[in-house]
């Protein structure tokens, strides 16, 4: 099976840049043969990038490291062929096989180059290798509006870096490009809007719901405590009925209480009321 070309991978972190633009890519080539073969995944975290980076410079396999940091470098800077923004690097890179290069197209997190300038001095002895960092001038970030600008950045830089680069030539050296630092904003997709409306819908009535809870704080009371039972409209009409009742029952005692004979109201036919007839 035929190894992809660093050239190829930069092809790839073209097409592939719009997907993660919160990551950056990361170079390494050399005039030395590396002593392995790193993995090809195209998508790592920094860590795993510094990590991979360190086992390829264990053998310190030059004299010279250059460690160039290109701040808020994105993969698509470095697209194939007439699309590559800064030319004089592709150039360096397509020129380097497989065994002598390694690319990242897009790496999650932070790279910095003083634990890489730490390690191959540490590992390598400081008097014996020459480390040297180059600072290119900051890109502006593409959400600024400024492409134009930027564009024109890239060209200097490249331009500085490809004197660096033939300056270089005939000597033994690694080089690594990397973003730091890089101030890119977290991919946000196009339906976070529609999410962040129903979100926002959701807290606003577990809000609701929460007020209302709280203003009900008589959820707890005892039952003589949360509701009143004798309002002062029914306590008078309580009071007006006792007072109905006991007229009523001294009425119907007063009733009671009449005594009436059984021959009151006969009609008398003795002779007093025959005389009285007459």
């Amino acid at each position: 099976m035929k190894l992809p070309s660093t050239a190829a991978v930069l092809a790839y972190a073209f097409s592939q840049a719009q997907a993660f633009s919160d990551s950056s890519p990361f170079i390494l080539f050399s005039t030395a043969k590396l002593p392995q073969q790193p993995p090809t995944i195209q998508l790592q975290t920094s860590s795993k990038v510094l990590e991979t980076a360190k086992s390829l410079l264990a053998a310190c396999p030059t004299r010279r490291y250059i460690l160039v940091s290109q701040p808020n470098m994105h993969a698509a800077d470095l697209g194939p062929d007439d699309d590559c923004r800064m030319p004089n690097l592709c150039r360096a890179v397509r020129g380097m096989d497989r065994a002598h290069s390694w690319a990242v197209a897009e790496v999650i997190g932070q790279v910095s180059g003083k634990p890489l300038g730490e390690y191959v001095s540490s590992t390598c002895g400081a008097d014996k290798v020459v480390v040297e960092r180059v600072e290119l001038a900051h890109l502006p970030a593409v959400l600024e509006g400024g492409e134009k600008r930027r564009g024109e950045v890239l060209g200097d830089n490249d331009y500085e870096l490809g004197k660096l680069l033939d300056m270089l030539d005939g000597e033994d050296y690694t080089v690594m490009v990397f973003s730091d630092p890089n101030e890119f904003k977290a991919y946000e997709p196009e339906f976070a809007e529609p999410v962040h409306i129903d979100m926002k819908r959701w807290a606003e009535e577990e809000a609701g719901e929460g007020g209302k809870k709280k203003l009900n704080s008589t959820d707890n009371l005892p039952l003589f405590e949360k509701y009143q039972f004798f309002t002062p409209g029914i306590f008078m009409s309580f009071i007006v009925l006792v007072i109905l009742l006991s007229i009523l029952g001294v009425g119907l005692k007063a009733l009671a209480s009449l005594e009436v004979s059984y021959g009151a109201f006969d009609k008398d036919m003795g002779p007093a009321a025959q005389k009285k007839q007459m």
